[in-house]
């Protein structure tokens, strides 16, 4: 005899209870931490963000700061790594008490100079190094000796012509050129046909002159000998002022701007509380769930409840037309022909592949609709049979 098994009672198997709205209370708690977190995360990514990008370069031209080709930075390197201690600015008014002697004032183009400019420039005790100089200041700093006709003549390649040391130095330049000279004391070199591209002026300081300021600027200066005339043109003082004149007037005083400089820092924390509220406040989406479709309808099953719909309305013509569509398109595939290719190249490719007779092809995927059933079948058995004489090319 055989004693039962006792049996525990199913209160014992049973889960613990849980007690009503523990469980949420905790998912809303873990929700709202994900979510802070979540903004935290987003507003640190943007604070380092914003450390991190780059400061943008100038693109000033003829800045020693800018280093698209127009820039002059490839020769401030140069000169700073030869020990010449190379100094920007865009006020005249600085550049003009820099400009002390045994130092060198660089003029390079900007912003029209007044009259007061430029002679608050020439008053200086500093060598003066004009690029493509207006004629207010060419006059003025040469004292009428330099001249040029502003004639815009291509650029050449020339030598010297001339006994200066720094353009003999140089051996040959490629720049345009339309100084002459007009006094004593005035050297001009690198002539073609009457007109110079560079200058000379000695006296209580030297003056030189550049008639085409481009000669200097990163695209031009490593030309033939415009690097060897520009460093020593500019680095003979061990200190350089380079002056790119800004729009900004004489006796003008930077005023204030239209805005003030907390706003960005106020609009950014706005920003960011505006993310922070809407990320807590928003609506959270669950995870994505995926429904089961009720039934999987295989496509053979699909292509056999098609063919009964033709054959219970008799559309023998839309049967013979699908297959010899699906057959073509495949054959075209096969044989390398775009989608767009017309029923005569089909024909034509697939004869050649094939050896049948283009009409014979044709016939098979252009002809008509077979006129009954028997016909569709045979339609299909040929189409299925030229289909495997094709092979690909």
């Amino acid at each position: 005899m055989t004693t039962p098994t006792p049996t525990l009672p199913s209160a014992l198997h049973a889960p613990p209870h849980t007690a009503p709205g523990a469980r949420p209370s905790r998912t809303r708690r873990a929700r709202r931490a994900r979510t802070w977190l979540t903004a935290l995360g987003l507003v640190g990514g943007l604070v380092l963000v914003l450390l991190l990008l780059p400061r943008p370069s100038s693109t000033t031209p003829f800045s020693t700061e800018t280093a698209t080709p127009d820039g002059t930075r490839a020769l401030a390197q140069v000169l700073r790594a030869q020990g010449v201690t190379v100094t920007e600015t865009g006020s005249v008014d600085v550049a003009a008490e820099s400009g002390v002697a045994g130092t060198t004032l660089v003029v390079a183009p900007g912003a029209y100079l007044e009259e007061e400019q430029v002679d608050l420039l020439v008053s200086t005790e500093a060598d003066l190094v004009l690029l493509d100089p207006s004629r207010t200041l060419l006059d003025a700093a040469t004292d009428g000796a330099v001249t040029r006709d502003y004639s815009a003549p291509a650029s050449v390649r020339t030598t010297p012509g001339c006994e200066d040391p720094d353009a003999v130095a140089a051996g040959s330049v490629r720049s345009a050129g339309d100084l002459s000279s007009t006094g004593d004391g005035a050297v001009v070199c690198f002539v073609e046909d009457g007109a110079g591209a560079y200058a000379v002026v000695d006296g209580d300081r030297t003056v030189r002159v550049f008639a085409d300021a481009r000669a200097v600027t990163n695209e031009h200066v490593s030309t033939a000998g415009n690097a060897a005339l520009a460093l020593r043109a500019v680095g003979e003082r061990p200190e350089v002022t380079w002056l790119v004149p800004a729009l900004v007037p004489l006796e003008a005083e930077p005023g204030p701007g239209l805005l003030p400089p907390w706003l960005i820092l106020v609009l950014l924390q706005g920003a960011v509380t505006v993310v922070v509220l809407g990320l807590w406040q928003g609506r959270h989406l669950g995870r994505v769930v995926t429904e089961p479709l009720p039934v999987v309808v295989r496509s053979s099953e699909a292509t056999r409840g098609r063919a009964r719909l033709y054959r219970r309305h008799g559309a023998r013509g839309h049967a013979g037309a699908g297959l010899r569509a699906a057959t073509a398109r495949r054959l075209a595939d096969r044989l390398g022909l775009p989608r767009s290719a017309d029923p005569a190249a089909v024909v034509a490719a697939v004869s050649s592949a094939s050896g049948r007779p283009t009409h014979e092809i044709s016939a098979l995927l252009y002809g008509p609709p077979p006129a009954d059933d028997a016909r569709l079948v045979e339609l299909a058995r040929h189409l299925d049979t030229l289909e495997s004489e094709v092979h690909p090319l």
